[in-house]
């Protein structure tokens, strides 16, 4: 209901404007980590347009990539779309929902020696997830947590549902 709300809003406004490309703000977020025999990589592109000075919605691509030697490898990618209130300039209260395409691959004698009893070390599906965030923002970078309400961890794709974010928009 808010995204569709948010949509709703987004477009009317964009009909009303001819400025709505100069008001777009582009950015998103990148990441690495380096480590013994693992290695992650992030990229994230975003898109977010301000409805007026409380509120924002936008929409975001994201490919991952990480990998442990000799456990698993995994590749994920979709999109998502956000929705920003911000009650004063430095608070950022966010609702994202996000759909991803996952792609795992664990290493065989992992399994074994964890006893995880799957019938195959490899698996592909969609995964939803739906965060609630609150965050701190200078300038153009928002530092903030947030949770995942529909969290699994048997399903391998985030590693707890609360999660540390940056956001970085032009």
């Amino acid at each position: 209901m808010i995204i569709a709300t948010i949509t709703i809003s987004l477009s009317a406004n964009a009909q009303n404007r001819d400025d709505f490309w100069g008001n777009v703000r582009f950015g998103g977020s990148l990441g690495a980590g380096f480590g013994n025999n693992y290695t992650q990589v992030l990229v994230a592109p975003g898109a977010l347009y301000p409805i007026n000075e409380y509120v924002a919605a936008g929409v975001g691509l994201q490919y991952s990539f990480a990998q442990q030697e000799d456990v698993y490898k995994s590749s994920m990618y979709g999109g998502s779309v956000i929705g920003i209130f911000s009650p004063l300039p430095e608070i950022q209260l966010s609702a994202e929902l996000e759909q991803l395409r996952v792609n795992l691959d664990y290493d065989q004698n992992y399994l074994d020696a964890y006893n995880i009893n799957m019938a195959q070390n490899k698996r592909d599906f969609w995964n939803t997830a739906i965060f609630f965030g609150v965050g701190y923002s200078t300038g153009n970078v928002t530092f903030g947590l947030r949770y995942n309400i529909l969290f699994r961890e048997r399903d391998y794709v985030y590693t707890d549902a609360l999660m540390p974010f940056m956001r970085v928009y032009f």
